[in-house]
């Protein structure tokens, strides 16, 4: 079985398993909220000492299915796939929590529907944007199955595409599937700074624009690492119906450090 061991375990997020469980049941016990189905999600991924109660502040409000499609940026920029849109289709991820399977039938419909789509596993070997999600999701729901999706291009009409086929599988899906996008806000910029352009982005997630927070982002020089995923989740989740994000939580890394000089942004935003 094709296996992907993780990359970041014991960076950011403790690497044995009963710390990690601690953790994770630990932020997730601190949001005071019931969980709810969404359509999507957005959440962050950077080590949980920066960014963990913004994702547990999400996952604690979700009640997560068994299928999840987890779309992620590309950080290190390895890729084989033609388009940089890399799916890991076949296997599984191992977390210290436990194994995390491939939903190897949802990824195959899924690269079926997009042609900028290919089977890259090793986009994934090296790649924490997916990893740092899946203790937070097995927490919520100790089955879950997951497709991971990076990518690396930065243009709408092909996260388009990508919105179009992740609407399209969710609809064929004869149980209901979970959309995240895995995303840091503005990147290494004062809280100030970082904090009025994060503001910008997340108009047009809440909106569920994803064209605009590509347009915004760029404009605005917004270095928000996922803004293509969000984008693409956003639009998918737009064709299934969904009508508004809401941001649950926003915090950046001088609330953990107390630096405010350059700090990265992160938001969790649910869509329903």
């Amino acid at each position: 079985m094709r296996t992907r061991r993780p990359a970041v375990a014991g960076l950011f997020y403790p690497a044995r398993p009963a710390a990690l469980l601690t953790a994770v049941q630990t932020l997730l016990g601190e949001v005071d909220a019931a969980p709810a189905p969404a359509v999507a999600a957005v959440a962050p991924h950077a080590g949980y000492v920066y960014s963990g109660r913004t994702a547990a502040e999400v996952f604690a409000r979700l009640v997560v299915p068994r299928r999840c499609v987890v779309v992620a940026p590309n950080h290190t920029g390895r890729a084989d796939a033609a388009h940089g849109g890399s799916v890991f289709a076949v296997g599984v991820f191992l977390t210290p929590m436990g194994d995390v399977p491939v939903d190897e039938t949802l990824a195959a419909a899924l690269l079926a529907r997009c042609v900028y789509l290919e089977d890259d596993p090793a986009a994934h070997l090296v790649e924490h944007a997916v990893e740092v999600e899946l203790p937070f999701l097995l927490a919520r729901r100790p089955d879950v199955a997951v497709v991971p999706v990076v990518v690396g291009w930065d243009d709408w009409p092909r996260s388009r595409a990508l919105g179009e086929a992740l609407a399209a599988v969710v609809r064929e899906s004869s149980e209901p599937v979970l959309l995240v996008a895995s995303s840091d806000m503005n990147h290494y910029e004062s809280a100030a700074v970082g904090e009025r352009k994060d503001r910008l982005a997340l108009a047009e997630i809440e909106r569920l624009d994803g064209e605009r927070l590509l347009a915004v982002t760029r404009q605005q020089r917004v270095s928000m690492c996922g803004r293509v995923p969000a984008a693409a989740v956003l639009h998918a989740a737009r064709l299934l119906g969904a009508t508004r994000g809401e941001l649950v939580h926003y915090s950046h890394a001088g609330m953990a450090t107390g630096d405010d000089r350059r700090v990265v942004g992160y938001a969790g935003v649910i869509v329903r």
